[in-house]
């Protein structure tokens, strides 16, 4: 959150002069910086979401998870909960920040609430692919080493410090296919005093596919170190097991309720004491 906040304060007012330039279109750079610094910080502050699942991995949490019969998309859809919640915190105190910094909103609240949906939808998604690379390769070092490839190029290939009117050509191109591209897009179109909605809401409804799009490749994602039965070996090892693996409760026959009557022989379908009746 440190880091943000630098960039915030520092390259507002080193830049603040960039205004000036033909064809950038803006008449304070704090004012374009703000949404574009709010959406860079849910973009790597979600792109570490990977590691905090390697830990878990390796203190064995997940593999108890696993060993239970909970749904797995739902051990993703928690993580993501807590990415987009995260995100609103952080994203607060950036607009609370540029507020005091001179910045100005001219959408108002409605802008605002689209800058923090466009901050989750870019969150989102980037979190859920952080989660299945972690659950793939389980190195820490690999997941710090991808982040860093990928989300810097996307932070500088969209217009988080420059207009796109200013930005070479192959760079407009490739922003086109840019999901930070359509977030800060559609951020700052909402902060505007004459709002551009079909601009808004195309680039929402991009992020919106980007983001179930990844959730079904996290929640989908196969690996046989993360099955029940592998995970069920891995917790048996340090002795946080149950007494049975989940193929032996599925190859045990199931128990059928059982009553006897008064006089009757003791009933042994059940494994639990038959209670006689009259």
């Amino acid at each position: 959150m440190l880091q943000p906040i630098i960039w915030l304060l520092l390259y507002g007012q080193l830049f603040q002069k960039v205004v000036e330039l033909p064809g950038f279109h803006a008449i304070s750079y704090i004012d374009f910086l703000t949404p574009g610094v709010v959406i860079m910080t849910a973009l790597f502050s979600s792109g570490w979401t990977g590691m905090g699942l390697i830990r878990e991995i390796d203190r064995g949490t997940l593999d108890r998870f696993l060993v239970s019969p909970l749904n797995r998309s739902a051990l993703i859809a928690g993580r993501l909960c807590q990415v987009a919640f995260i995100t609103i915190v952080q994203s607060a105190i950036l607009l609370v920040l540029g507020l005091l910094l001179g910045a100005r909103y001219a959408g108002g609240t409605g802008g605002i609430a689209v800058l923090l949906v466009c901050a989750i939808l870019v969150a989102v998604p980037i979190g859920a692919l952080s989660s299945a690379l972690a659950l793939a390769v389980r190195k820490e070092e690999s997941v710090i080493g991808a982040s860093n490839f990928i989300l810097l190029p996307l932070t500088f290939l969209s217009p988080v410090f420059m207009a796109s009117a200013l930005m070479p050509g192959w760079m407009r191109i490739v922003a086109r296919f840019n999901p930070v591209n359509w977030s800060v897009e559609a951020a700052r179109g909402a902060l505007q005093a004459e709002t551009d909605w079909n601009l808004v809401l195309s680039r929402c409804g991009f992020l919106i596919v980007l983001a179930i799009a990844s959730m079904w490749i996290a929640s989908t994602r196969r690996n046989t170190r993360s099955s029940p039965d592998a995970a069920f070996a891995a917790a048996r090892k340090r002795g946080t097991a149950a007494e049975e693996s989940p193929a032996e409760l599925r190859r045990r026959p199931r128990s059928r309720p059982c009553t006897c009557r008064s006089g009757a022989p003791a009933c042994t379908r059940s494994r639990t004491p038959c209670t006689p009746t009259a």
